[in-house]
Formats: C-alpha cells, structure tokens, sequence
C-alpha cells in the first residue's frame, strides 16, 4: 500500500476537535487520518503517525518513511507552515493529512460526484 502526507494549514484546536468528532461519527471510515500538532516537528508527526498506523491496519515502517520523505523534500514549506503556527498562537494547531492513496483518490472522487 502506498501512503501520502501532507501539511493542510493551521486550525483552531476547538475547531480541529470539533472536525475530529465529526468524522468519528460518519458511518464509512476511510483510510484517511487528520493529525494536528502544536509544534511543526517531524518528530511529532513521526510519532502521531506511530500510533495511528497499527490502529488503521497500516505499515507503520512504509507511513513513516512517507511523512520522514515528505520532510526531506518540502524544507520551504515545513518553514512556511512553522512561521504561521508560531504567528497563529498557542491556541491553534498545524493540521497534517497522512493516509494511504487509493482512500484518499476515492475521497476526491467522491467529492467531485464521480
């Protein structure tokens, strides 16, 4: 299974929870998970995804290495979302999208009524 990551923007934590529970009651999971953090680290991404995965039946080895490659390939706009994390305050959190490809195309396709 191929899996991606990428960094989504800054939330609200209140708004995060919120979005968070919404998703928890939906009847269909998908192979998507949301992840927000208080510090724009890969350390803390590494270790989000370390719990997730086994929980979502997913390679904990192959998600990792997606979120550790996704770091070594994108520094400008690690930088670019840390700087609007620390603008943004206390109060807010840098959401994260890790998931495994086909759910994530199945998602899109969904939206867009196909």
């Amino acid at each position: 299974m191929n899996y991606t990551f990428e960094i989504l923007g800054v939330s609200p934590t209140l708004s995060f929870f919120n979005q968070q529970q919404q998703l928890l009651q939906q009847q269909q999971p998908s192979g998507v998970e949301y992840l927000g953090n208080r510090k724009c680290t890969l350390d803390s991404f590494v270790a989000s995804v370390e719990i997730i995965s086994p929980y979502r039946g997913w390679d904990v080895d192959r998600v990792v290495n997606t979120v550790i490659n996704f770091w070594m390939n994108n520094s400008e706009s690690i930088q670019y979302w840390k700087h609007r994390l620390q603008d943004a305050g206390s109060e807010n959190l840098l959401v994260a999208r890790v998931g495994d490809i086909k759910s994530l195309q199945a998602a899109f396709e969904s939206l867009l009524g196909e």
